[in-house]
């Protein structure tokens, strides 16, 4: 390839790895899977004949959309055999991203891949059915019907409280500085009645075998976890919003980071999503 041509992709393609990256994200739950996927089309795109395509954005778009459709097929044979609860890769900001938040992505989790890929362009990215329907390759009242069966199944999983960001990060403090103290009557004055625990140790560090349900099994957890913090330690990093809920990062006693993610309704934690696989976090560092 010569410099000029290689130059030639990169000011194309550099504007839009951004938004390539979040589409495949969002597709596979993984920051390098992502990134991995958006490189390789790069790379696609640098040795394409580029004077034949009218719209780079759609059609890098749709090049990276299939190649997750097929990244997906591998992903889940893995996905059987994963230790413990499976959560998505942290997305850490400083600013909440409310169109795919942690509890969505894990709704979509749920769908198949073609329902995922048209709900995604559909309803988050906003394109039209007939552009669905290139990208996936199915006629575009197909994809209507895979975005309606998809909708039907996330529709539980968008957050029915908004938020505010100062009070959403103020709760995640208040929630870092109760749990690893010890304060248990100002941690139980946060937790919803039905709240739930998730944590994902991929089987490389201690987590959950099965998320924890209800009060008083989350605040029996915790109890017994305060214990250890207090003699080990646990060292607050800072608050963020961890795929678009508030939480925080904590560096633990092993050296390793750490990411707490808190669903609230209603004024009340109803779900602690808790990543430790260092796989997942390294990206943090």
């Amino acid at each position: 390839m010569s410099d000029a041509n290689f130059a030639d992709a990169t000011a194309s393609f550099e504007p839009l790895r951004r938004t390539l990256v979040r589409v495949a994200y969002r597709m596979l739950g993984s920051v390098a899977d992502a990134e991995d996927i958006v490189q390789d089309a790069y790379l696609r795109w640098a040795n394409a004949e580029r004077s034949e395509v009218r719209v780079a954005e759609a059609f890098l778009r749709r090049m990276v959309m299939r190649m997750c459709l097929d990244q997906i097929k591998s992903a889940r044979s893995q996905r059987e055999t994963y230790i413990g609860p499976w959560l998505p890769e942290p997305v850490v900001e400083e600013e909440a991203q409310e169109d795919v938040t942690l509890p969505l992505m894990l709704a979509l989790e749920r769908l198949s891949p073609l329902e995922r890929a048209a709900f995604l362009l559909h309803d988050v990215f906003g394109l039209e059915f007939d552009e669905v329907a290139r990208t996936i390759q199915r006629e575009p009242a197909a994809c209507r019907q895979l975005a309606a069966r998809a909708r039907t199944h996330v529709r539980e999983s968008r957050p029915r409280f908004e938020v505010e960001k100062e009070r959403g990060l103020a709760l995640a403090q208040a929630f870092f500085d109760a749990s690893r103290t010890g304060d248990m009557a100002s941690l139980g004055a946060m937790l919803a009645a039905d709240v739930s625990l998730h944590a994902d140790g991929g089987g490389k560090r201690s987590a959950l075998g099965q998320p924890a349900f209800g009060f008083d099994e989350v605040m029996k957890l915790h109890e017994y976890l305060a214990g250890i913090f207090q003699k080990v330690g646990s060292t607050f990093v800072r608050t963020a919003f961890i795929n678009g809920l508030p939480g925080f990062v904590t560096l633990e006693a092993d050296g390793e980071l750490q990411t707490t993610a808190l669903e609230i309704e209603d004024g009340k934690v109803a779900a602690i999503y808790v990543m430790r696989n260092p796989d997942k976090l390294r990206h943090l560092h």
